[in-house]
């Protein structure tokens, strides 16, 4: 393929995935020392999916992604560039996003990318800079966690926000204004134990629980509202917007209260952010495409939209995209 130079890249299609085993708040008071109300109350989480004891994360991965080469219309051939945004894969190597390369009969680049919940948001903003390089022509992108593997019932500040799922888009060269206008990623490590997930390679001299999930709920809260306000705000004055040009804000779905302290702070109207973790809870990397699919597909995203996408994660890593439908 020759280097094509284009001017940005646009989402032509996308693909969501949520297993079947459903976890009402009603099963999770007896799951642990909780109440419908309190999960309601604190995180606006009604139910969770959960992935079966076969199915993997590379699983939901494959099924998202051929909802996306489906909608978009686009033969897996014709694909350059897989990215998977990921925290929980099956093995440390193959990634994913080979293991979906393989299932889709794609040949193009495939890795997979660690940015926690923010996954997505960092694997759409490299992909969107492969493409205006000319380094690929479309790629597909994938979110994906399965973090019912890392839920502590025991603990039920945290048991009750997560779930499993995936989302997948497309992304397209075009020398069209419709695509991606803005994109921009940050990170601050010196927050790194405000959320964090175990696994069987300890820190030295630290005594966690294997494959656990550790947050401290009130610094994250104060920390996510403050860099994704801000955040959003940077990406409107660089790319000359003002408020008034978002016709729909999708965050990361980690907290109902997090997304409107957000909405208020940047002064968008709470009905222009669509909110998915009443439905779906915390699906880490998968939050926002399954959101961004949702809103497609249910008619309140319309083509001409002006979007804008704002993650925030463990690390901590966040970033925010916008882009025209």
């Amino acid at each position: 393929m020759q280097p094509l130079i284009t001017q940005t890249a646009r989402i032509t299609g996308t693909g969501s995935h949520i297993p079947k085993r459903r976890i009402s708040n009603a099963e999770a008071e007896t799951l642990c020392n909780t109440s419908d109300e309190w999960i309601r109350s604190r995180s606006g989480v009604t139910q969770r999916f959960f992935a079966g004891e076969t199915e993997s994360t590379a699983d939901m991965a494959i099924a998202a992604a051929r909802c996306a080469l489906e909608d978009a219309e686009t033969d897996p051939k014709d694909i350059d560039l897989v990215i998977v945004g990921t925290h929980y894969p099956d093995y440390a190597t193959p990634s994913v996003a080979c293991q979906a390369q393989a299932a889709l009969g794609i040949t193009g680049a495939a890795f997979d990318l660690n940015a926690a919940c923010s996954g997505f948001v960092y694997g759409l903003d490299n992909a969107w800079r492969q493409i205006i390089t000319g380094a690929a022509e479309r790629a597909l992108v994938i979110g994906v966690d399965r973090l019912s593997q890392v839920v502590n019932w025991d603990d039920r500040a945290t048991a009750v926000l997560f779930g499993d799922g995936a989302g997948a888009a497309i992304l397209e060269a075009s020398d069209t204004e419709t695509g991606i206008q803005y994109s921009r990623l940050y990170a601050d490590g010196a927050l790194k134990d405000v959320v964090f997930i175990t696994n069987g390679n300890q820190p030295p001299g630290k005594d966690y629980e294997t494959n656990r999930i550790y947050m401290r709920g009130n610094e994250l809260f104060r920390h996510a509202v403050r860099v994704l306000s801000s955040g959003i705000k940077t990406a409107l004055t660089d790319s000359n917007k003002s408020i008034n040009d978002i016709d729909w804000l999708i965050p990361h779905q980690a907290n109902i209260r997090i997304m409107n302290a957000v909405a208020k702070k940047i002064g968008l109207p709470e009905e222009k952010v669509i909110v998915t973790v009443d439905q779906h809870a915390n699906t880490s990397a998968a939050t926002i495409p399954l959101a961004l699919d949702l809103a497609r597909r249910d008619g309140r995203i319309k083509k001409g939209d002006t979007v804008a996408l704002a993650a925030v994660a463990g690390g901590m890593a966040w970033g925010v995209t916008l882009f025209t439908m």
